[in-house]
């Protein structure tokens, strides 16, 4: 079984083409969902976050706006959460390969692939999600809560779109429509599969 990682910045569109992989056949675990499986109503991790960081836990898991501002801006504080997460994200991921482990080949979404110490460890190749910088700005900036400064700030945390494209193995442009979008996704998929002769 060959393991692929995608990842893509904010608003590249990675959630659709994740969404497209799994419509296709293609086992896909989804870190940033395993986290919120983790933090939500009764997830494992609560007690650990709430000792952590009291006051931002309760019946419907974490308070993400309560924990993002402990965390956010806060290096120190970041790290004690990650410290918190990540062996329980590895450890259902873990779990996940163990479970797919005949199959050809899986992907792993890992948003912070490159961000992150050793996320590439053990991985075929790399897929990056990516879009024009016009589309990106516009799609994260529709969303909720968002502002122009906290956009600009989540940017900087991340690796810049275009060496996440130069250090990629195969490029998924989203700035289109969603039928091309969809008619990548399907190339790579059959691309994938004859790599690993089935």
């Amino acid at each position: 079984m060959k393991v692929y990682g995608l990842t893509g910045s904010i608003g590249m569109g990675k959630s659709a083409v994740a969404a497209m992989f799994r419509k296709a056949g293609v086992p896909l675990f989804d870190a940033d969902a395993e986290v919120h499986r983790l933090q939500g109503p009764g997830g494992a991790l609560l007690p650990a976050i709430e000792a952590r960081f009291p006051g931002t836990t309760g019946p419907k898991g974490v308070d993400r706006a309560k924990l993002g501002a402990a965390v956010f801006g806060h290096p120190g504080e970041r790290r004690a959460l990650e410290a918190i997460v990540h062996p329980a994200v590895r450890e259902s991921r873990r779990r996940f390969l163990q479970r797919h482990r005949s199959r050809p080949f899986v992907i792993l979404d890992i948003p912070l692939l490159f961000e992150g110490k050793g996320q590439r460890r053990g991985l075929a190749g790399i897929i990056v999600v990516s879009a024009p910088a016009w589309k990106q700005r516009r799609r994260v900036l529709a969303r909720p809560g968002m502002s122009a400064k906290k956009f600009r700030q989540i940017v900087h945390l991340q690796t810049a779109d275009a060496e996440k494209r130069a250090r990629a193995d195969y490029i998924i442009q989203t700035g289109t429509t969603f039928a091309a979008t969809r008619a990548q996704v399907r190339r790579l998929v059959a691309c994938l599969g004859r790599k690993t002769g089935r």
